[in-house]
């Protein structure tokens, strides 16, 4: 059992960079993203052999990822866990998240927010991880066709509604009804 350990423990520090930078494009929240990675990662130890034994681990445990991801939102009330400010401890510095600087980038992940989950994940896959249409499939479980529907379907909603809200002045950031 102990060779289990240090082979996952390696696997899992491999992994782990790639997996959180997945869940966050998905998610559009890395505290979220990071809790849905470990999550995956604590149901991925135990089926090792079955991780491991798959003819790409890497795409193995995208697909554990995505399937969390999936499912979040039905489990939601489990995860919010709302911490109370200690009034006592003074105002706690807020560090600017770097991204938050880029705006295209900061649009892009409300538009992306707004897509529907399969077609996030298609376009997330393809353009973040830059994984091809079989590996992008083999991760949805669907057909390579269907990826590239997704894709397409996707790319279309997300031009129309960068145009829809570039047309209207809607500030970037803000909710819009597309």
């Amino acid at each position: 059992m102990k060779g289990v350990e240090v082979d996952f423990d390696a696997f899992a520090r491999e992994q782990l960079p790639s997996l959180v930078r997945f869940a966050a494009a998905l998610a559009g929240d890395t505290q979220l993203a990071q809790d849905l990675v470990q999550d995956t990662l604590v149901r991925a130890y135990p089926r090792m052999s079955r991780v491991a034994g798959a003819d790409r681990p890497d795409l193995y445990l995208r697909r554990m990822v995505l399937n969390s991801y999936l499912s979040w939102r039905r489990r939601w009330y489990q995860r919010m866990v709302q911490s109370v400010a200690d009034p006592a401890a003074g105002p706690h510095p807020v560090t600017p998240d770097p991204a938050g600087r880029i705006a295209d980038r900061a649009e892009l992940a409300v538009l992306l927010g707004r897509l529907g989950r399969q077609q996030r994940a298609a376009i997330v896959l393809r353009f973040y991880e830059d994984r091809d249409d079989d590996e992008i499939a083999a991760v949805l479980g669907c057909t390579a066709a269907t990826v590239r529907s997704h894709i397409s379907r996707g790319l279309a909603r997300l031009r129309l509604r960068m145009r829809t809200e570039k047309d209207t002045g809607i500030a970037r950031g803000e909710a819009a009804t597309a």
